[in-house]
């Protein structure tokens, strides 16, 4: 069975110091960074998604949406923080100045990637957990992949609402997983 690592919106604005941080979301790189490693060794298809906003992106406060700017394309906010293989797919989400996008799977060509590939089982991580994360994560299991939440890799912006999120997730059909017992002994 096809696998992928979906890695959701590792990008420098939602880190500490960023234009929308998440709390602590620098905390999980290398726990992503190790993941990566692992996964393109068992020869998955690596993917990142991220935030592609053009500069008048309805998302923003100042055109009346609730965020701050942040990621808006070819700017340093808008660059990963993790080192991707050269063969990594990238998947750009909200790229349109009308239309917001959480999930990866939103008005992009995700879903034919993974399907072309024969990918029927997904491991997600990344951040926010209740908003990209959640999202994602939702889209693929309506889209019948094997959702696996990588659990230790992923963090919100409110506890609660990520604590609510994970519920969300697992009841939906999710499987809770432990990217550190994925890693085993392996895991530095």
């Amino acid at each position: 069975m096809g696998e992928a690592l979906i890695v959701v919106d590792m990008q420098r604005d939602f880190m500490p110091g960023g234009a929308l941080p998440v709390p602590e979301g620098d905390s999980i790189i290398p726990i992503i960074q190790e993941c990566i490693k692992l996964f393109s060794k068992r020869g998955a298809l690596i993917v990142a998604t991220r935030d592609w906003h053009p500069p008048d992106h309805v998302s923003f406060k100042e055109n009346g949406g609730p965020w701050p700017r942040h990621c808006v394309r070819n700017t340093s906010g808008a660059e990963f923080v993790v080192d991707l293989p050269e063969d990594a797919v990238i998947i750009s989400k909200a790229t349109e100045p009308d239309k917001e996008a959480y999930s990866g799977f939103e008005n992009t060509k995700l879903a034919e990637v993974l399907r072309e590939r024969g990918i029927k089982k997904i491991y997600v991580c990344g951040v926010a957990t209740e908003y990209c994360v959640r999202a994602t994560a939702m889209d693929a299991l309506k889209l019948g992949f094997e959702v696996h939440l990588l659990t230790d890799a992923v963090k919100g912006i409110n506890p609660e609402d990520e604590k609510r999120a994970m519920a969300e997730l697992k009841k939906s059909g999710a499987v809770m997983e432990d990217c550190r017992s994925l890693l085993g002994n392996s895991y530095g």
